[in-house]
């Protein structure tokens, strides 16, 4: 069982402030809305603002190392301008709400003092959701941008909530109710739609889009029941042997938006033609191939990584990493089931929960973060070797907690959003397997060219609930490269 922390920062950086204060508690299967929040902590600076069922005060904190120059005396690598959009799942409205924050990702990255702009979700979102759909979005969980980073993408996990953002001016523009839980909402390559994970519905949804005029359509025709019916090869597509919870977790789309890799809470994973109405599965895969709870998916070279990972009740503990070759799906579809192969490329046992990804080294590595074990695996996309883990625990967290990953513009950092004392979603009460002492923002240096790295800072976000307590939890986290002046 993972041991639970408390707080533990390294004195470091100028203090920031900016964020907010609630209350909540759930989980990925059955989240709920929480108490309002109460005061921030004392000593910081902080900013009220007055929302429409309560008044919140949210409050950041800087620590651990400055940012370094270039590995052995070479000049330091200049990063872009570029924003880090961060998730913090906790409420801030009785009935939901949460919170984004939003870091210059210049001074983020090279050591400097920041302060993040921060949207109260029980504000603006709020409101447009219960004019749209009737009802308040609970649990803010995954973000992405459209492919010109214009809008942004945030799906609830607690409720079935799909919000779309103006990037630039931070305005929500639609707000969509998929049904039971929009756990991830993955807009395809070319920018036509958005496939969404309707978790503990048990559906994968398509919402047609247009992010020049903001048109968001949910398409009830395109929609795939991942609970009843049969797979191609005529076997069930949810059976107690082969695929036993078929809740989608996460859409991975390739790069060309031929394919969309769906992972399922219960192991196995579908391979779907998004373009197809209702989507149709062009390959199936069951859980003595692939394993469950996977998340992290990246491309590279024409590989297709993917992982699986634990927090459920079913599979606590889980950290394995799979590689496709994209081209052997451009054979005849449907294909023979658990076709084409994927090549398992990292397996650990014990204590560990695999979930975000993030390629660095100009490619030449992936990492995959482990809650549990509060370490990276790294892997050569070059010949898919293991070339094994490095830990980011040390003295700016004892457990930070890695969850979802970024890579900076210019690759020189690795942003981590670092999970809270009570996580809120995809943890094991039993184990414990995603609670971290430092929730928030952490910034991993990459070292050796990306066959290592090293956490030098944490930007804390908190979040007071009525009791005092430390409720703040984050898990969505996104890069934003700024347009050139």
């Amino acid at each position: 069982m993972k041991q639970r922390f408390l707080p533990l920062v390294a004195p470091l950086l100028a203090s920031a402030a900016v964020l907010s204060l609630a209350a909540g508690c759930g989980d990925d299967t059955e989240g709920t809305g929480g108490a309002g929040g109460s005061g921030g902590q004392g000593g910081a600076t902080t900013t009220t603002t007055s929302t429409t069922t309560t008044t919140t005060t949210t409050t950041t904190t800087s620590s651990g190392q400055g940012g370094q120059g270039g590995e052995g005396g070479a000049a330091p690598i200049v990063e872009p301008p570029h924003e880090v959009w961060l998730i913090d799942q906790s409420n801030t409205v009785t009935d939901g709400g949460g919170s984004i924050h939003i870091y210059d990702g210049e001074l983020l990255s090279s050591g400097r003092a920041v302060t993040p702009e921060v949207i109260d979700l029980g504000d603006q979102v709020r409101s447009l959701c219960l004019t749209n759909t009737g009802t308040a979005p609970v649990r803010p969980h995954m973000l992405f941008f459209n492919a010109d980073q214009s809008r942004a993408i945030l799906s609830f996990v607690a409720t079935g909530h799909v919000v779309f953002f103006d990037a630039a001016t931070r305005a929500p523009v639609e707000c969509i109710d998929v049904g039971l839980q929009a756990h991830a909402a993955v807009p395809t390559p070319d920018g036509t739609a958005v496939i969404v994970a309707n978790q503990n519905g048990k559906l994968l949804q398509r919402i047609d889009a247009d992010f020049v005029t903001d048109t968001y359509v949910l398409d009830a025709a395109a929609t795939i029941d991942l609970a009843t019916g049969q797979t191609p090869s005529g076997a069930d597509i949810q059976d107690a042997t082969l695929r036993p919870d078929n809740a989608p977790i996460c859409p991975v789309a390739s790069s060309d938006g031929s394919l969309v890799f769906v992972t399922l809470r219960g192991g196995g994973l579908l391979v779907i033609d998004p373009t197809s109405t209702p989507l149709s599965i062009l390959a199936e895969y069951d859980r003595s191939v692939i394993a469950a709870n996977g998340c992290g998916g990246i491309e590279v070279d024409g590989k297709l990584y993917i992982n699986a990972g634990g927090g459920t009740t079913a599979t606590p503990y889980e950290n394995k990493v799979y590689a496709f070759d994209l081209a052997d799906f451009s054979g005849s579809a449907p294909f023979t089931p658990n076709t084409p192969a994927a090549a398992l490329v990292v397996d650990r046992s014990g204590q560990v929960d695999s979930h975000g990804a993030a390629l660095v080294g100009d490619g030449a590595y992936a990492w995959f973060a482990d809650r549990a074990d509060n370490s990276i695996a790294v892997v050569d996309t070059a010949t898919n070797a293991d070339l094994g883990d490095f830990s980011i625990a040390g003295a700016t967290s004892a457990d930070p907690a890695p969850d979802l990953l970024d890579t900076s513009p210019a690759g020189t950092v690795v942003y981590a959003a670092l999970r809270g004392l009570k996580p809120l979603t995809a943890n094991n009460p039993n184990v414990n397997n995603a609670v971290g002492d430092s929730p928030g923002i952490g910034v991993i240096r990459v070292l050796q060219g990306g066959q290592s790295g090293q956490l030098e800072r944490v930007e804390l976000v908190s979040n007071l609930d009525s009791n005092g307590d430390e409720i703040a939890d984050p898990h969505g986290i996104r890069v934003r490269l700024l347009p050139s002046p």
